[in-house]
C-alpha cells in the first residue's frame, strides 16, 4: 500500500488530496471519498487507506480548502465543547454545489493516471459528505458508477442545493445508510429523497441502521464496530457490483 499527498487545482485554489493505492502495480477501480465535517485527520486517512486495501485507487480530498489550515481535530474533543462554533466556519467555505464543482478537478486529474481501471469510479461520503457523494454522482453521472452516503444529513431540504434535486440524472447505483434518531436526516427527508430516487429512476437502496449519527468514524464518541462493520461490507459489496461492471 502507498500513500501519496498531491494538490489538485480546482476553480477556487489548490485542494491537498491524499492518494491511497493498493499493493501491487493496478491498475484500480477509483474511488473519491468525502468526508465528514470533521475534516482531515488520523482517522479519515485510515478509512481511506481500508478502501484502498479492499482494491481500489482513493482519492481523499480536503473540502475545507478553501479555508485554509485548520486542526487536525480531535472529534471527541471538538463535540465536549461548542462543536458548531468550532466547525461551523469551515464547513460554511464548502457546501454540495462546491463539492460537485470541485469533483471535475479530481476526475480531471484521475484522468491523467495510468493505474485506474475503468471510466466509472465510485463515491462515498460520511455526514456532511453523504450530500457531496450524491451532488457529485448527478453532476457527473457519466463518470460514476456507485455512490454510498453514510448518516448523511440535509439529503432532501428546501435548499436550491439539495441533493435530492438532482436525483434525476444520477446513473450511478446508489447506496444510502441513514442513522436512526438523526435530526439531520429525519424519517420525512428520507422519504423526500427515496421519493425522489424512485422518481428518477435510480437503482438504489436505503436502509436505517440502529446506530447513531456518525456510528462509522472511529474518533467518534458513538462510533458502532458492528454497524460500521455492516456498514463498510454493504459499500464494498456495491463497489464490487457496481465499478467492475463498469469495467
Amino acid at each position: 500500500m502507498s500513500v501519496q499527498q498531491v494538490v489538485v487545482r480546482t476553480q477556487d485554489g489548490a485542494c491537498p488530496v491524499q492518494v491511497m493505492t493498493p499493493a501491487g502495480d493496478g491498475p484500480w477501480p477509483a474511488v473519491i471519498m468525502y468526508m465528514d465535517a470533521g475534516g482531515i485527520r488520523p482517522a479519515m486517512s485510515a478509512m481511506a487507506q481500508q478502501s484502498a486495501d479492499a482494491g481500489y485507487l482513493v482519492l481523499l480530498p480536503d473540502m475545507f480548502y478553501r479555508f485554509g489550515p485548520y486542526g487536525p481535530f480531535v472529534p471527541r474533543e471538538v463535540f465536549a465543547g461548542d462543536f458548531r462554533a468550532v466547525l461551523g466556519p469551515l464547513m460554511a467555505t464548502t457546501g454540495n454545489d462546491k463539492a460537485a464543482a470541485d469533483t471535475g478537478a479530481l476526475l480531471a486529474w484521475l484522468d491523467t493516471r495510468g493505474d485506474v481501471a475503468g471510466w466509472r469510479v465510485g463515491a462515498v461520503g460520511f455526514c456532511m459528505g453523504g450530500g457531496m457523494a450524491i451532488a457529485a454522482a448527478a453532476t457527473w453521472p457519466d463518470r460514476f458508477g456507485a455512490v454510498a452516503s453514510f448518516h448523511g444529513g440535509n439529503l432532501a431540504t428546501d435548499a436550491p442545493t439539495s441533493p435530492h434535486l438532482l436525483a434525476g440524472a444520477i446513473e450511478a447505483e446508489v447506496l444510502v445508510a441513514a442513522a436512526e434518531n438523526d435530526g439531520s436526516y429525519p424519517p420525512a427527508m428520507a422519504a423526500r429523497l427515496e421519493a425522489a430516487l424512485t422518481e428518477g429512476g435510480v437503482r438504489y437502496e436505503a436502509e436505517t441502521y440502529p446506530a447513531a449519527h456518525g456510528w462509522m468514524m472511529p474518533d467518534f464518541p458513538v462510533y458502532d464496530e458492528a454497524a460500521a462493520e455492516r456498514g463498510w461490507a454493504a459499500m464494498l459489496a456495491l463497489f464490487g457490483r457496481a465499478l467492475n461492471r463498469a469495467l
